[in-house]
């Protein structure tokens, strides 16, 4: 069998969710390159573990035992929700491709079919996300709506079963997600943007592989979308920056403005809060499109550098090590 016929094996999480959106992947890059492509299931920390994510330290649970295959060469690529990738990008791996990003937006599956506003007074909303509670909080505290955010951990089906059951009267997950499992038809409510920012990369994929690897990277490399790649690295380059000095969980996206077809502007928002709600700094920062990795990230850089200045780095008490 030729090296060209092989195939390809990408190394996926377990979940369903995660097994959903990589054989969206796999049926892509069999298009691109002919040649067959099997699931590698990969158990990883943040799938065995039952504790917060926040208290394991949340960034890169999901995503250490697949880039410790890839570095063995037990598989030829892998598949992470790109929310979940640390900022930082190991030398070895390279990240080939970011396809076109799904809806960003968080959303509310409430018992009744309710919406976010028609909540009863002490509703209790469930979710692992302190960007969310932090969020749902502080619109709860500018709208005179009563609400308790419950910290919540587990699968799709998990989650979706406390509302079943009446556990909780809401939880609240990401669009993209959903969509990908083909359950939408849940969500009661869809939130905007100005309500709740969602976390940097969200609706996004990662493709990694090995940095040495020219020709597969050439061949994913055919997946990307630029706009969303562009889009995900000032998000992400926020994060990054809030990261070294701010402990606070941090909400970002980076959307295109459009005169029409043709895109003129790229916008990009970022909020940091405490969980309670009591405390929030928002800015955003409008420019040209990023054509390139670097003024991407200069974009991300500069805004949190602004949000810091208002005050960002004091929202979690002491400053991150």
């Amino acid at each position: 069998m030729s090296g060209m016929s092989k195939a390809l094996r990408l190394g996926t999480r377990r979940s369903r969710l995660a097994l959903a959106q990589s054989r969206q992947v796999a049926d892509a890059v069999s298009r691109v390159t002919g040649r067959s492509v099997e699931l590698v299931e990969i158990t990883t920390y943040g799938d065995v573990s039952r504790e917060q994510l926040a208290q394991i330290g949340g960034t890169g649970v999901f995503v250490t035992a697949l880039r410790d295959a890839l570095a063995k060469g037990e598989v030829d690529f892998a598949v992470h929700s790109l929310k979940d990738l640390p900022t930082t990008q190991p030398e070895e791996l390279v990240l080939a491709a970011v396809p076109v990003r799904e809806d960003p937006r968080d959303v509310l599956v409430a018992r009744d079919a309710l919406k976010f506003t028609d909540l009863p007074r002490g509703a209790r909303i469930g979710t692992g996300s302190p960007r969310r509670m932090a969020q749902l909080n502080a619109y709860a505290r500018g709208h005179g709506l009563d609400i308790e955010t419950v910290a919540i951990r587990g699968n799709v089906d998990t989650r979706l079963g406390y509302v079943h059951d009446g556990a909780l009267d809401a939880v609240v997950l990401a669009a993209a997600g959903l969509s990908r499992i083909g359950r939408l038809d849940e969500v009661t409510d869809f939130l905007s943007i100005d309500t709740v920012l969602p976390a940097p990369g969200q609706g996004a994929l990662a493709i990694e592989c090995a940095a040495d690897h020219a020709d597969l990277i050439a061949t994913l490399g055919e997946l990307d979308d630029p706009f969303t790649r562009v889009a995900v690295t000032a998000e992400r380059s926020l994060l990054a920056a809030l990261e070294a000095g701010c402990s606070a969980p941090v909400g970002a996206l980076a959307d295109l403005l459009a005169d029409g077809q043709i895109v003129k502007e790229m916008r990009l928002r970022g909020v940091v809060g405490t969980t309670d709600g009591s405390r929030m700094v928002q800015q955003s920062t409008t420019g040209p499109v990023p054509e390139t990795h670097d003024q991407a990230m200069m974009l991300g850089r500069g805004l949190a550098a602004e949000m810091l200045a208002q005050g960002a780095a004091g929202l979690m008490g002491e400053r991150a090590q």
